[in-house]
């Protein structure tokens, strides 16, 4: 990226970085959930729950985090964390590649970039989530500036 760099430019860095920093949360995350017990997550909804931190205790909001809590300390712990870890190390690994402009990595990030999309697409219908359609809809931007961004390192280069 030269002294004037396009709006473009910009926008395709700031969501790289963005990504990134959901990268390291993810990866965190799952490192952090391998020495959480089930028990103290339990206990930790509870105690955010029975403050009214997530609306009153009978809320939607509320409800929907128990449940949450439960589905995850009955069975879906080690599937999370192997999501988190893996999913976490791949965007990590790819942010990196981007921000170093080594094209050659771009049609990855493209790819997996896409299959995050379509899982977030099937996991949004299955859950009927309202966040993972925003999710899905900012990965479609940053697919449409990392083509962007490759062609024109493609054409730069040539």
């Amino acid at each position: 990226m030269g002294a004037e760099a396009t709006v473009t430019d910009r926008l395709f860095r700031a969501a790289v970085w963005l990504k990134g920093l959901d990268a390291v949360s993810q990866l965190t995350g799952g490192v952090l959930l391998i020495f959480f017990p089930p028990r103290a997550l339990t206990r930790m909804a509870h105690g955010v729950v029975t403050r009214d931190l997530l609306g009153p205790p009978t809320g939607p909001l509320a409800g929907h985090f128990e449940e949450a809590v439960r589905h995850f300390t009955g069975g879906a712990r080690a599937f999370v964390i192997g999501y988190l870890l893996v999913h976490g190390l791949i965007k990590l690994v790819l942010v990196i590649a981007l921000l170093r402009k080594a094209v050659r990595w771009y049609p990855a990030a493209i790819t997996a970039l896409g299959v995050f999309v379509l899982f977030e697409l099937v996991r949004g219908v299955q859950t009927h989530s309202w966040v993972l359609p925003v999710l899905t809809a900012l990965d479609v931007v940053i697919i449409v500036l990392v083509i962007k961004e490759y062609r024109e390192l493609r054409r730069d280069s040539a």
